[in-house]
């Protein structure tokens, strides 16, 4: 199995939006942007909306039905390990393996002393090309990689490995992710984890590393975009040096996590795509159930009363909602308006204050950030939310499909 060049990961926290998403790929196509749809959900969003991987591939599988859709889709089972591997297996075709928690959990000293034995030959300068200047490691440098990333990249393959017993080698896809830890990965060091992942035998199609800067949840890139884009652009070389050297798949891309609402980079990592002849998988999961919020505001009556009921909750539960996104939300708490306040606001109001339009004075990031993660308060309600999300689709179906082609297909991808 074979992903597309270029993909989507488009994330449902309720799974509600199927074709509304498949709407958005469709008209990209229609366009000439030529994009896989990738349906994905992580354990952690099945435990707290209560669902469980087999609705989303019944979710994938009506919408395709519905739009005659005859182009490639996948199911994500979404930052997944050894421990939960086995309730996505069956229903999924498209894995990504989470290592965060395994970074800096050492091997044994044997490992450590195999690895470097076999990579001795690049201590010195490593010229790469399309790089101004090589990449440099001497032997102690080696070893802290190894020391940092070996165990981690093991344990991926023994999900691997997992996966692979029960569903047959080339049935489905990987995807290597480390995007959720506290600090950037380095060009040296992607280097030597895609040669353990090579020594590991992963045939990962995409790779998902942290890079400088903030990606938070639903809000726009924060650090200094210059220094992004020369990073990307040497990551980038790594990967295709990576890719021959150690025999990895030849389609190996980017996946970009917590890519979604990205506008100011957008443009960046198109022109590095093209530079490179490159593809890259963006993962927006969380901007849908944001745009559900938006069309319930801009109904009125009981959608709005729904959306100030979330917030008001989310803003009472700050600290536990935080928590669990601690690494990918920066939500500064004296900027958020107070339940009393939003209470009396009207459609517009509201909704100016959570759709991400950088244009509009009345955007509020802080606001935007814990609306994200605060889809816990949503589930909580139950066939209530549910219901005012049937009674109002016709509004969000629209906002859906538009965020996803309008905001972020065509801005990436045109």
């Amino acid at each position: 199995m074979r992903l597309n060049k270029y993909s989507i990961g488009t994330g449902d926290r309720f799974g509600c939006q199927g074709k509304a998403q498949l709407k958005a790929i469709i008209k990209a196509q229609e366009v000439g942007i030529d994009v896989a749809i990738v349906w994905n959900k992580s354990h952690r969003e099945h435990l707290i909306t209560k669902t469980n991987p087999a609705d989303v591939l019944k979710e994938a599988q009506n919408a395709v039905r519905d739009l005659s859709w005859k182009g490639k889709y996948y199911i994500d089972a979404d930052h997944i390990g050894i421990s939960n591997i086995d309730l996505f297996i069956d229903s999924s075709n498209f894995f990504t393996i989470d290592v965060a928690e395994f970074i800096d959990k050492k091997t044994s000293n044997d490992e450590i002393n195999t690895f470097i034995e076999k990579y001795k030959n690049y201590i010195g300068k490593i010229p790469i090309s399309s790089i101004k200047e090589p990449l440099r490691i001497n032997k102690e440098q080696l070893r802290a990689i190894a020391e940092k990333y070996l165990f981690a990249v093991k344990e991926a393959g023994k999900v691997y490995r997992k996966i692979e017993k029960k569903k047959g080698k080339d049935n489905f896809i990987i995807e290597i992710s480390m995007d959720e830890t506290s600090e950037p990965q380095t060009p040296i060091e992607l280097l030597f984890i895609l040669a353990a992942i090579a020594d590991e035998k992963i045939p990962t199609q995409t790779i998902a590393p942290k890079f400088s800067g903030r990606f938070n949840k639903g809000v726009d890139y924060e650090g200094n975009v210059e220094q992004l884009s020369q990073e990307l652009e040497i990551i980038l070389a790594v990967i295709q040096f990576a890719k021959k050297r150690f025999s990895l798949p030849d389609n190996l891309k980017l996946s970009l996590h917590s890519g979604s609402d990205k506008f100011s980079i957008y443009n960046v990592i198109n022109k590095a795509m093209k530079k490179f002849n490159t593809g890259i998988h963006l993962k927006t999961s969380g901007t849908t159930w944001l745009e559900e919020l938006i069309g319930l505001a801009i109904a009125g009556g009981d959608g709005l009363e729904i959306a100030k009921e979330i917030y008001a909750n989310a803003y009472t539960r700050f600290d536990e909602l935080c928590a669990p996104y601690a690494t990918v939300v920066d939500i500064n708490k004296d900027n958020l308006p107070h339940p009393e306040i939003v209470i009396n606001w009207t459609s517009e109001e509201f909704t100016k204050a959570l759709q991400h339009n950088l244009s509009c004075i009345d955007y509020n990031r802080d606001f935007r950030q814990l609306l994200h993660i605060g889809y816990k308060i949503a589930s909580e309600m139950g066939l209530r939310y549910i219901k005012a999300l049937e009674k109002y689709d016709e509004i969000i179906a629209r906002n859906v499909t538009e965020n996803i082609y309008e905001r972020h297909l065509k801005r990436l991808f045109l």
